[in-house]
């Protein structure tokens, strides 16, 4: 009877301690400096991690990965069950700016009615779109993603396009269309592809005019709030944005994409933000009390996929702070978040 009821015990612990998390991607963004210079795959999985993005453009992540330190990352994630997806600013790559003295027309207009290639593209030029999605595919062979899901972003919060077919079209509606085309081209390379529409500065209104095409999911980036409060307390504003507001964008871009394929990309854990893109580094302000506040308040969206960029965690910040019980508690407390 004694082991009967030991077995029982046993039986019922690891039915409790397998059951699935609320999140099934936790993730971090990294840079290639981060992942040149920390064993992250160890790191991550020993801290409940189990999605790591690179980060920052196509070409600096090619270069990683074709090098035999990249070779190696892809090799332990692979060990370690992580998965592996490339988070990039990617449009000067997707639309080489050199185009411009060939087809003026693919790129934006500005507000005083002249071509400029400064920033994106215009995206109702079928020519741009078209190249843009081929050059997404061929981005895509260089640097699959393991997980199937694919992020090319668009310029971080520069103007768009306002020619007379752009300009009634809001940020997110034009970034829809582009990444409307570009899915369409991944899935003749990838047929699973899933392709982010990341709602962001100019793209953070939901979209009205553009529906997503299959495969486009909502990747939500909630910059403008305040790190030292939950998300909860919507009367707290932290660059210019009250949570309120955050939460609106949230609730009306859930109701155009679907939140089982929804990804949040947070900033809890990014150095880089909190040291003002400045190096020395300074110390994570962690805040595991805001952190779990915010799970809930993403889980109660049915939000299953949340991850956060990370970058400046290099050799050089662990050597400094080579506390990593903040990451520890980052990685657990969505791996057993119920």
């Amino acid at each position: 009877m004694k082991k009967l009821i030991i077995s029982l015990m046993v039986m019922i612990l690891c039915a409790c301690h397998t059951k699935e998390s609320a999140f099934e991607m936790r993730g971090v963004v990294l840079s290639v400096h981060d992942l040149e210079t920390v064993d992250w795959p160890r790191l991550a999985t020993k801290s409940g991690i189990n999605t790591i993005g690179t980060h920052v453009t196509p070409k600096e992540v090619e270069a990683f990965i074709t090098s035999e330190r990249g070779k190696t990352f892809l090799a332990d994630c692979q060990k370690y069950g992580i998965q592996v997806e490339h988070q990039l600013h990617a449009i000067h790559e997707l639309l080489p700016r050199e185009l411009f003295s060939e087809d003026s027309t693919m790129f934006r207009m500005d507000e005083n009615g002249n071509r400029i290639a400064d920033f994106n593209c215009c995206a109702s030029s079928s020519n741009a779109l078209d190249i843009i999605a081929k050059n997404a595919v061929y981005y895509a062979r260089l640097l699959p993603s393991t997980n199937h899901r694919y992020y090319y972003w668009l310029d971080d919060g520069a103007p768009l396009c306002a020619c007379p077919q752009c300009s009634c079209l809001s940020g997110s509606e034009q970034a829809l269309m582009i990444e409307n085309r570009m899915i369409q081209e991944l899935r003749t390379f990838d047929p699973e592809a899933q392709l982010a529409h990341l709602a962001y500065h100019s793209t953070l209104e939901a979209p009205v005019k553009v529906k997503p095409a299959e495969g486009v999911f909502l990747e939500f980036a909630p910059f403008y709030r305040n790190w030292k409060k939950p998300l909860s307390d919507e009367s707290a504003s932290g660059r210019g944005m009250a949570h309120a507001e955050n939460l609106r964008c949230l609730k009306e871009n859930l109701e155009v994409f679907p939140a089982e394929t929804a990804v949040v990309l947070e900033y809890w854990l990014d150095v880089s933000l909190f040291s003002d893109w400045k190096k020395p580094a300074v110390k994570l302000p962690w805040h595991k009390d805001v952190f779990m506040s915010d799970l809930n308040t993403y889980a109660g969206f049915g939000i299953k996929n949340i991850t956060s960029f990370a970058v400046y965690m290099d050799d050089q910040y662990w050597k400094q702070y080579p506390d990593q019980s903040f990451l520890r508690e980052y990685g657990k407390g969505m791996k057993y978040f119920k």
